[in-house]
């Protein structure tokens, strides 16, 4: 039986909506539909490094199956499954789709350091709601699937196709999700103009975009030389040469240091360098051996490039000739480097001449917000669309809720979640709407 949208089934409809994204106390929160299914997906136990994704799958799999989406499922490495909704567009003109991209994984907890159980998605009486992957990046994954249902439920449909993406191991790099995913068949098939994904928590009415990030260079350096006895000293031993390096890496760490410290660079204008791991030494069932010299040591830097051109083959020379250079026998190489062929790291334009930026900043000038372009310290999936050359933005359309990304007692408000959803709606609401052919755009800094 057909309903008749009368006037009658409208206001009845509004107080669907209104019951969906608005809530105005303990009790409402705890029986909100949305904020319910927010819980359940944070209570799957996704955690690196072996997270449950058949469970996410099944639960989000059936999600879309409420919303009336078609999926597909992906592996392009054994049980590391990337899942593909997808709202088919009305244009005949064969548009270029909108991806709304979001991982599933979260990362390590010391439980004995949390509040609450880190999987149980307790909320308090204040409507917070604690659980890992809570802010990143669980909450913008679900607001992607509220924001359907609810334009959904408005009769609402897109001019072009719209994606929801849900993909593996970005915590650990992405390399076998959209590492894979980027440079795929698949993924030019999807015929992609913008990727959404996962942005910074935000305050002041103003939402924090991560329109480029730095490079992720995950640096390895290894130093060999004669063994011998500890109580004497011989030259160009492995340590020797490994404490040249680490020394020349600091006075090079320090220097970045001192231009944020004096105000000449903004944070993320600046290399970053940071120590991960040493290791040397010969080990023994109680320690280490104390009077022999190691043959080999080898140490692991963090090191975060920003896009600046020309940049990141400067910093590849200094590393072959000062950092590990072959006359100290000192060898290097990266376990993860973001550039492309060219060696630069495309970002996306931030200004109303890219129509994703404009439109974006249309959608949330409605709820009185604006937005603030940023290059991103830490790495996110947006990387791997921007190499493969579309337009990505990372944005959390989450407010005034304390950043513990990665932190204990990692926290969502559900109140700041449901104002989220709005937000959300109206982005994925214009983003679909849009009937304009652009042009990809991509830049370099």
């Amino acid at each position: 039986m057909k309903l008749r949208r009368d006037a009658s089934f409208g206001f009845l409809l509004l107080l669907c909506f209104c019951w969906e994204v608005c809530a105005i106390g303990p009790e409402d929160l705890e029986r909100n539909p949305a904020v319910q299914r927010f819980r359940t997906y944070l209570r799957i136990p996704t955690v690196q490094p072996e997270p449950d994704y058949a469970q996410a799958i099944e639960y989000l799999t059936g999600q879309a199956k409420e919303l009336g989406l078609p999926t597909k499922i992906f592996e392009f490495v054994p049980k590391k499954p990337i899942l593909l909704m997808t709202w088919k567009g009305s244009s005949k003109e064969k548009l270029q789709s909108v991806i709304l991209n979001s991982h599933m994984d979260v990362v390590e907890v010391e439980e004995d350091k949390w509040k609450y159980p880190p999987f149980e998605a307790h909320m308090d009486e204040e409507g917070n709601i604690y659980a890992r992957g809570s802010q990143d990046m669980k909450v913008v994954g679900m607001m992607y699937l509220e924001a359907i249902r609810i334009l959904k439920a408005e009769g609402w449909a897109p001019v072009r196709d719209i994606h929801v993406l849900w993909v593996p191991d970005e915590e650990v790099a992405g390399i076998d999700g959209w590492g894979k995913f980027y440079s795929s068949k698949e993924f030019e098939e999807l015929n992609a103009a913008i990727v959404l994904d996962e942005g910074h928590i935000s305050y002041n009415n103003t939402y924090i975009v991560n329109n480029g990030e730095k490079a992720m260079w995950w640096l390895v350096i290894q130093g060999t030389g004669e063994t011998g006895h500890g109580s004497i000293y011989f030259d160009n031993s492995a340590s020797e040469n490994m404490f040249k390096s680490l020394a020349s890496i600091n006075a090079f760490r320090d220097s970045q240091v001192a231009l944020v410290s004096s105000g000449e660079r903004l944070p993320e204008e600046v290399v970053v360098v940071n120590s991960v791991y040493l290791k040397s030494g010969s080990p023994t069932p109680e320690g280490y051996t104390m009077n022999i010299q190691p043959s080999v040591v080898e140490a692991g830097f963090d090191v975060r490039v920003p896009p600046v051109e020309g940049l990141g083959p400067f910093l590849t020379k200094r590393i072959a000739e000062e950092w590990a250079p072959k006359s100290r026998n000192m060898t290097f190489y990266f376990k993860v480097k973001t550039e492309t062929q060219t060696g630069e790291i495309p970002i996306t334009t931030a200004d109303d001449t890219n129509p994703w930026w404009y439109l974006l900043r249309t959608a949330v000038s409605k709820f009185n917000a604006t937005l603030s372009p940023q290059i991103a310290n830490g790495a996110s999936d947006s990387r791997y669309a921007r190499m493969g050359g579309v337009n990505a933005l990372g944005i959390t359309t989450i407010q005034n809720v304390p950043f513990l990304i990665h932190s204990h007692n990692e926290v969502m408000n559900g109140y700041e979640f449901l104002k989220g959803i709005n937000v959300t709606t109206e982005i994925v609401r214009l983003y679909g709407s849009f009937s304009g052919s652009p042009q990809t755009s991509r830049s370099v800094l």
